[in-house]
């Protein structure tokens, strides 16, 4: 059995291949550019894929670590061989830069390691320090800007992303969304300096998964998703509440009175009407003529978000139903989804 050697030093100095241990083994240190210290260096060799919780919430880190791409707080280490006194760290400013020892600034930001790797050492070579300078390239420390999700999702809140990823796998990493969750997905992001807003219609009732799986998010975006509209159903009917609109956010008043479980034995069907608010809060009724749907001689209104369906209660015929209670106040009512 391999005994290590340096088992009295701190953990992130441990040479990890005398050890056994893993050489993707995080710590769990944050420091005040807010990236994760790596306990061991990568390489640009590396192509594992891992994933680990930090003080701040869920880091997520690409599976295929060629494909990662440096930005500003990156720390940068560089091996010159035949030339060890100008090898040393390099840290990425806020610029996208590197110091190259004795070659000057080098942008490095939105390179892969690889692609770094190979433009310093054309550095070198350009500056006339090393005719053909070979290099290794490892990252010491990285920086994952946070992805914010925000609305109807499982646990709202910022993600750490090193690097791309599906808006699908982003959202399952929040919990997925609830039962009340649109089908319009915001996106806002920050391209050359521009706010940028982007929506993407998620239709989960008819299963077209295949959109948030192919479209990216990037570090720096944020999520939002708004709850879908609910229109309420209230009066003589048998399930009075809140109803959300889910079925590609699209509710007519025949539907509505549907999922209500239909009118009462005690309802003034011939006095149906929809309770409406302007865009200035004024509040106007819409009668609706229920004898003409039902014979199918007029098509049901088509309702909006936060509309509401009032059924009127018939004296007359609450007079041979009055055993029976009817909730009329919006106050009780239950939201549902179906």
């Amino acid at each position: 059995m391999l005994t290590c050697k340096y088992r009295m030093l701190r953990r992130e100095y441990l040479p990890y291949w005398l050890c056994g241990l893993s050489l993707f083994s995080f710590g769990s240190a944050t420091n005040s550019y807010g990236q994760i210290a790596v306990g061991s260096t990568l390489s640009t060799s590396a192509t594992h894929g891992v994933s680990h919780s930090t003080g701040t919430g869920v880091a997520a880190v690409p599976e295929d670590f060629s494909k990662l791409t440096l930005s500003s707080g990156f720390l940068l280490s560089m091996t010159v061989y035949d030339m060890p006194e100008i090898s040393g760290d390099l840290r990425v400013d806020d610029s996208g830069n590197v110091d190259v020892p004795m070659a000057g600034p080098l942008h490095v930001m939105g390179m892969t390691l690889p692609q770094a790797k190979l433009a310093i050492q054309q550095k070198l070579s350009d500056e006339q320090i090393l005719k053909n300078p070979k290099i290794n390239l490892d990252v010491l420390q990285y920086a994952g800007d946070n992805v914010t999700v925000l609305g109807e999702v499982g646990a709202p809140g910022r993600i750490q992303l090193l690097a791309p990823h599906s808006l699908s796998d982003v959202l399952g990493m929040v919990g997925g969304e609830t039962q009340l969750a649109g089908e319009t997905i915001e996106i806002r992001r920050t391209v050359d300096g521009n706010p940028q807003t982007q929506q993407i219609k998620y239709a989960r009732s008819s299963g077209n998964s295949d959109v948030i799986k192919a479209f990216m998010i990037k570090p720096g975006d944020t999520i939002s998703i708004p709850r879908a509209g609910i229109v309420y159903v209230m009066g003589a009917v048998n399930r009075p509440g809140g109803y959300v609109m889910q079925e590609d956010g699209q509710l007519n008043v025949s539907q509505a009175l549907s999922l209500a479980y239909g009118t009462a034995m005690n309802a003034a069907t011939g006095d149906i009407r929809v309770i409406r608010k302007d865009a200035q809060g004024k509040v106007h009724e819409i009668p609706i003529s229920y004898s003409k749907i039902t014979k199918g001689k007029e098509d049901p209104m088509t309702l909006q978000a936060e509309d509401m369906v009032y059924v009127p209660v018939s004296k007359v015929k609450t007079a041979f139903t009055s055993g029976m209670g009817i909730m009329t106040s919006t106050a009780s009512a239950l939201i549902y989804t179906h």
